[in-house]
């Protein structure tokens, strides 16, 4: 069909080319078909127009958005070349298809290598050129196996051809990853990754290989192994067959059905019990794996659940490690504080303590310099002195005497405030007294008393001090 069509826009003697105009060529949905514009209806044409006009193919339709140029996929093997031909000739013969690369001939085997930019290029220039007589022999053209392409199973039905080329991406550069799916677009577990060079495909294939590649959330590994090629277009024409004296044999009779009851009959009947044999082999191996999957997965479940289970107590046990450790650290923080606390508790104590030890030395160094007693004062403390003998402390407070205080005569004065100074059992009892037990004289007293005394020299104010 592609080779149909594609000689109909490069044919210069086709009906549809007598038209200056060139034709618009899109890509079709299937690759391997080229689909060409509606021709204009027939009309009478002048001698002019019957000269023969080639077409023009712009070669950008034959892309598909987002694809991927000279790929090993547009990689084509052409067999059967004369032994002349040579790499400029081999060029030519593709020009028409595109830019090419990769060009390699064998003279001696007589064989040789090109890749096109796309896939659709390639499969039209194996449609058209396959079969072509080259030197007086036809060469053959194929697609080049794919010596790069891993086969993946064991896929999750939530991988797509995105997740799969993300994931091998980390091995070397992918051309092309797909997910296979079944006629109804559901996943089956299978997928094709084709790298673009051999090393990252054997890297890919020893690293999951030896370990364990994850895709997903679940502990599901991915398998991969060597894709096996098939070539399921062409197949294997009459052409192409050897005929051998086993081909002359076995091909003597035509098509047909056994007829029951013969030799053929017997053995066709054992053949399809052998098969299905193996069918039902093949099922039961099936339903064996699928339980074990089943079960693989209720326990992948199970032990998911404690693992997860195991992890929340060990984050508990942590936590409550942590909280343990930061309450200790707490109670060590508020130790620390109390220990300042008191620390700046007692020097502020002490520094009251040495500020009151200071202001008392500054007292006692300031009072004798405000204080000076006169003559007359230290005479009367003197007389007080000697007056209180060996009769204890005096209380001038209580040794006030009215009736002395009346009296002009001063010796009677004192002598009544002497015996009405003393008790019945001959003891002080006159109030404060001047002296006290630790030998340290009332300076008030004293004060006030000399004060009276130099004021006049009444004894009347020498007697009246106040009382306590």
């Amino acid at each position: 069909m592609a080779s149909r069509n594609l000689q109909q826009v490069n044919n210069p003697n086709s009906a549809n080319a007598a038209s200056p105009q060139p034709q618009n060529v899109n890509s079709p949905a299937d690759p391997s078909e080229v689909t060409e514009t509606a021709a204009p209806p027939p009309r009478d044409r002048s001698p002019a127009d019957t000269e023969p006009h080639e077409m023009t193919v712009n070669l950008k339709n034959f892309r598909r958005p987002g694809e991927k140029t000279f790929t090993q996929r547009c990689r084509l093997f052409v067999g059967n070349l004369p032994s002349d031909m040579t790499e400029d000739d081999f060029k030519k013969m593709f020009s028409k298809y595109g830019e090419a690369k990769e060009v390699f001939i064998n003279r001696d085997r007589g064989f040789g290598f090109i890749r096109l930019e796309t896939r659709t290029l390639a499969e039209i220039a194996k449609a058209e050129l396959d079969g072509t007589m080259l030197g007086n022999r036809p060469i053959r053209i194929r697609f080049a196996t794919h010596g790069a392409a891993l086969t993946v199973r064991n896929l999750s039905p939530v991988v797509s051809n995105e997740l799969l080329e993300q994931a091998f991406s980390q091995f070397g550069p992918v051309e092309r990853a797909v997910m296979v799916v079944d006629d109804r677009g559901r996943a089956t577990g299978k997928g094709i990754v084709e790298f673009a060079n051999k090393p990252a495909a054997r890297k890919a294939l020893d690293r999951c290989t030896d370990g364990a590649l994850l895709l997903t959330m679940s502990p599901r590994p991915v398998i991969i192994e060597p894709t096996e090629q098939f070539d399921d277009e062409d197949g294997l024409p009459e052409k192409l067959l050897q005929k051998s004296a086993q081909y002359h044999k076995e091909r003597e009779q035509q098509p047909r059905f056994a007829q029951p009851g013969t030799f053929e009959f017997e053995y066709s009947s054992r053949w399809k019990a052998l098969d299905e044999m193996e069918k039902q082999q093949r099922e039961q191996v099936e339903r064996n794996i699928q339980e074990a999957k089943e079960k693989l997965e209720a326990e992948m479940e199970a032990a998911k659940h404690e693992h997860q289970l195991m992890m929340m107590r060990q984050d508990l046990m942590r936590r409550q490690e942590e909280l343990r450790r930061l309450e200790e650290l707490r109670n060590q923080e508020l130790q620390k504080r109390k220990q300042i606390e008191m620390r700046h508790e007692e020097e502020r104590r002490r520094r009251e303590e040495d500020m009151i030890r200071h202001r008392e030395q500054l007292d006692v160094r300031r009072q004798p310099e405000g204080f000076k007693p006169s003559f007359m004062e230290s005479r009367e403390q003197e007389m007080r002195m000697n007056e209180m003998g060996s009769r204890g402390a005096i209380n001038m407070g209580d040794s006030f005497n009215p009736v002395a205080a009346v009296s002009s005569n001063p010796s009677q004065m004192g002598l009544a405030g002497r015996v009405g100074a003393m008790g019945p059992e001959g003891s002080s009892n006159m109030g404060t007294p001047l002296i006290p037990d630790n030998g340290v004289m009332n300076s008030s007293i004293c004060s006030e008393g000399a004060l009276a005394a130099a004021a006049g020299g009444d004894t009347k104010h020498r007697a009246s001090f106040p009382a306590p």
